[in-house]
């Protein structure tokens, strides 16, 4: 099987788009969660929620990496600065930075989201996206890399697995900072 990670630009919009199916994975969520105020979110829908990713994908840099195998995408990961998922950022989060100034620092990146095509879940594909990650991390000039897993789930299908596994952070090398909520480590690795 090939296996292959490449960040997503706009002429992978096709196999991002097929990974997200109709209804935008997530319940329509099309990753913006972590981009959208509250109320942004709520005066918003699946599709408008479509159209803000859709343009940020072609505004380029890439938001995310797309996990392929033979040729079929099968995961997305979510990591840029922080500055590009502001609501990640917000005080009340355990996900909020430990220095304040990280949230705007260009060097200081986050891995916010995940999503996994179903028939794909259980493959290890999420450690393919992290690693593939952290080298297209170091390669943008990335010093630190931050995520706010989640220690325990039932099983691989969790929905609640979209922020990831700490199991899959420790692996590749991070380590916990501060744990704000329970069972959801903020981590970093220090590239």
């Amino acid at each position: 099987m090939n296996k292959t990670v490449a960040p997503v630009v706009p002429e992978l919009w096709a196999d991002f788009e097929d990974l997200f199916g109709k209804q935008g994975a997530c319940y329509g969520c099309w990753c913006t969660h972590f981009r959208l105020s509250p109320a942004a979110r709520r005066a918003s829908n699946r599709e408008r929620n479509k159209d803000h990713i859709k343009a940020r994908i072609e505004a380029g840099p890439p938001p995310g990496l797309l996990a392929f195998e033979d040729g079929k995408a099968v995961g997305w990961m979510q990591i840029g600065p922080r500055a590009d998922v502001p609501e990640w950022n917000n005080k009340g989060r355990g996900s909020a930075p430990v220095d304040p100034a990280d949230a705007i620092d260009p060097c200081v990146w986050a891995i916010s989201c995940f999503f996994i095509r179903v028939k794909a879940r259980g493959r290890g594909i999420t450690h393919r996206l992290v690693e593939g990650g952290i080298e297209f991390a170091r390669q943008n000039g990335a010093r630190l890399v931050e995520a706010c897993p989640i220690d325990l789930s039932k099983d691989s299908r969790s929905i609640g697995l979209f922020v990831g596994s700490s199991r899959v952070f420790e692996k590749a090398g991070f380590e916990r900072l501060v744990e704000r909520k329970a069972g959801r480590p903020l981590m970093r690795l220090v590239l």
